[in-house]
């Protein structure tokens, strides 16, 4: 999946450097029932630290920070970038959405960082994110709290921007797009300055990444029991799950 985003993101680019794409808008969502994303992938975690492969660990991270600081920055055009949650946002989900300039959830959708439940935290992204945006001690508590919060919650916090009800996600997506017409132009602009207001490079947050990854490798064995007992939570959700719809990207111009 990794792999994939960065090649829509190399597409993108290629597009507007050869004047073959104007788009004003990225929207990004989930076509699986009741989820945006669950997060990274436990398993991997897991079997890497049992193996004591910490390398593997940073090039996983980092293969998702470099996408996440790319998408973060709207690939340096002046593009507006849309998360839209109709389903939960746990762990890495979470943390990829808050690349986004605007986030837009449907209510009764969770959030959350279920890491610290197997003594790990979010490392690619979430602290640089929250600490920003809430302070450093409300990011902790985000954080290191281990409970979910609904979008009617992260939107009292300004985390989510535009709450939409129940199916009408997509709906409110087109909604805000038809009525930012005017203002389109100096809301791009803003959201480019606040990137040089609370800038975050990619140094950063690699630096983020090696600390996760040797905190990782202290993980015990109950701890990774913990960790795997979630994927086989996951596994369950997806056999339960109907056939999600065919994958599709929207481009608004």
């Amino acid at each position: 999946m990794l792999a994939d985003f960065k090649r829509l993101q190399d597409g993108i680019e290629r597009s507007f450097a050869a004047n073959c794409l104007d788009i004003k808008y990225f929207v990004f969502g989930s076509r699986f029932p009741g989820v945006f994303s669950l997060g990274g992938d436990l398993q991997l975690f897991a079997s890497k630290i049992r193996a004591g492969d910490e390398a593997a660990l940073i090039n996983y991270g980092n293969s998702c920070v470099d996408v996440l600081h790319r998408n973060m920055n709207a690939l340096n055009l002046p593009i507006i970038t849309v998360g839209l949650v109709q389903g939960d946002a746990l762990g890495g989900g979470f943390e990829g959405l808050l690349s986004f300039d605007v986030i837009i959830a449907e209510k009764g959708t969770k959030f959350g960082f279920p890491e610290i439940l197997f003594g790990l935290f979010p490392g690619m992204g979430a602290y640089s994110f929250l600490a920003r945006r809430l302070g450093t001690i409300k990011a902790q508590e985000l954080i290191l709290g281990g409970r979910t919060y609904s979008a009617e919650e992260m939107h009292e916090l300004g985390i989510v921007h535009i709450l939409a009800e129940r199916g009408q996600g997509e709906a409110a997506v087109r909604s805000y797009i038809a009525g930012n017409h005017r203002r389109r132009n100096g809301q791009q602009a803003i959201y480019q300055a606040a990137r040089e207001v609370d800038r975050i490079s990619l140094e950063e947050l690699r630096k983020i990444v090696t600390v996760w990854a040797a905190a990782a490798m202290n993980l015990t064995d109950r701890d990774l029991s913990i960790m795997e007992r979630l994927v086989t939570a996951q596994d369950r959700l997806i056999a339960k799950a109907p056939p999600a719809k065919p994958c599709e990207v929207r481009i608004h111009g």
